[in-house]
């Protein structure tokens, strides 16, 4: 690089700089200073606490390890059953049998409606007076296995689950998309070799697709520590914490003013994400040029 092009490569870098410092790295100092301070508006409070909120985070908060466990779980299946579902229904399509561009359309819609909109969906099929389960089970002589799903211990979490764990659009179409894109001529040599079609999607396919199955997982990790709105519209989070995640349970600490302790719990959050991706790259055993 030569030294006259360096002013112009600061000039250029300076926009992106500044936006990266306003948007994220100083929200995100003042997010790990704040959870220091015992921050609360009701009553007026601002002082210095110390890893006085941490203390009070992990080992007297008994809700906390409830929720912290709710999201590892959460975490777990979407990564794993819910990428392998959508993973695949993308390496079946990628056989091309008849009708599956229609299949691949189809499954994508409900990847594309407001979590709003399937949150009341499923609200509405859930609901134990007129909904469409307990009808089912009414209909076929099954009324004891009729529940309040979204209200009771037993079936809240799986309930909840179920309101995203089928739809894996997003991990459907790019895995597909990068099957696609794959040299046919590897394929045909791996037939004329006598590989069978299940040796060649183990052995020949999923090699060459298993970078983009690593980034829908980190889509997937990334989306259940975001998840809010589906888990809010539906159960609210209870009974009790059973359905309650990490970002819900940090809005329910901020809505009660407690800023200092809601900090606590985003700090966590990010080191739960660090954490995370960590793993992820190490279990896909990815390697840094």
């Amino acid at each position: 690089m030569r030294k006259k092009e360096l002013p112009w490569i600061i000039l250029f870098l300076l926009p992106t700089c500044a936006v990266f410092l306003l948007i994220f790295a100083i929200p995100l100092f003042m997010v790990v200073g704040g959870s220091f301070f015992n921050y609360r508006l009701m009553p007026k409070t601002f002082s210095f606490n110390g890893i006085g909120n941490y203390i009070q985070l992990f080992t007297k908060d008994r809700n906390f390890w409830i929720i912290f466990r709710n999201t590892l779980v959460w975490i777990v299946i979407h990564c794993v059953f819910h990428v392998a579902l959508g993973s695949l229904l993308a390496f079946v399509l990628y056989k091309k049998p008849r009708g599956w561009k229609f299949v691949r359309v189809v499954y994508m819609i409900p990847n594309i409606i407001s979590q709003s909109a399937i949150a009341m969906i499923f609200l509405n099929m859930y609901n134990p007076q007129y909904g469409v389960l307990n009808s089912i089970l009414k209909a076929i002589g099954l009324e004891k296995m009729q529940h309040n799903w979204l209200f009771e211990m037993g079936t809240a979490f799986p309930a909840v689950t179920m309101t995203w764990f089928l739809f894996a659009g997003y991990t459907t179409t790019l895995v597909l998309a990068q099957c696609l894109s794959l040299d046919e001529g590897i394929i045909e040599a791996a037939k004329i070799d006598g590989a069978s079609s299940l040796q060649i999607d183990r052995l020949v396919v999923f090699p060459l697709v298993k970078d983009m199955i690593r980034t829908t997982v980190i889509m997937a990790a990334t989306y259940m520590l975001q998840l809010f709105s589906m888990i809010y519209l539906t159960s609210g989070g209870g009974p009790g914490s059973t359905t309650t995640n990490l970002p819900l349970y940090l809005y329910t600490t901020m809505k009660s003013t407690n800023y200092g302790y809601a900090d606590t719990i985003g700090v966590v959050i990010i080191v739960v994400g660090m954490v995370t991706m960590f793993l992820i790259n190490r279990i896909f055993h990815t390697r840094e040029d």
